[in-house]
């Protein structure tokens, strides 16, 4: 069967369609969704998606770095404390006095108190920056990547040697000790891996 008039040199001659020439691709229907665009659940066709909310874990992992923090404020209060404690004691012994220890020695007062305010005043120093970086972990945990993560294991770890060592302080550091082992548990843990290694749009 032919289509138009084949004696006509001005018209060209019709095939029906899908008879002798290859079919046009087909564009993309109305209503249905492109392959190259968000799908109706909000990610891209073949990417894998993560967590849309903070799992528990994690969520308990960060709210530890803020407590973290606080107990090193707490104990930059303690330090202070000290300090002034032993500046009391200083004057009423006065200046220029010597003490004598149990082994017999003489200590001159001033010096050791020197030493003593340089050594808490480190303390103090250390608390500050602990604190300082345990907030930025914690405040970057919503949109932070898996350095963060990583970050907040490396942080726990040492707050596990600070605990320790400051542990005589009110006990404060008993908590640093404890809930820094938890931060290690939880970030290491696989659905916060997967939060942080998150796709981002």
């Amino acid at each position: 069967m032919s289509y138009g008039d084949q004696n006509n040199p001005y018209g060209a001659p019709q095939q029906a369609p899908g008879y002798g020439y290859p079919q046009q691709p087909q564009g993309p229907v109305p209503g249905q969704p492109y392959a190259a665009y968000p799908q109706a659940h909000g990610g891209y066709a073949g990417v894998p998606q993560g967590p849309q909310a903070m799992p528990g874990i994690t969520k308990a992992a960060r709210v530890m770095l803020y407590v973290i923090a606080a107990v090193h404020v707490a104990l930059i209060g303690f330090f202070g404390f000290v300090i002034a404690r032993i500046k009391d004691t200083a004057d009423e012994v006065g200046p220029g006095r010597k003490v004598t220890t149990a082994q017999g020695d003489e200590v001159d007062v001033d010096k050791l108190v020197d030493v003593g305010n340089g050594v808490l005043g480190f303390f103090i120093l250390l608390a500050l920056v602990f604190a300082a970086i345990g907030i930025v972990l914690a405040v970057r945990y919503a949109k932070g990547g898996n350095g963060i993560r990583v970050g907040s294991i490396v942080y726990a770890s040492f707050g596990i040697i600070g605990g320790l060592l400051t542990s005589w302080a009110w006990g404060l550091g008993l908590i640093t000790f404890v809930l820094s082992i938890l931060v290690i548990v939880f970030a290491a843990k696989q659905a916060s891996a997967e939060w942080f290694r998150r796709p981002r749009f």
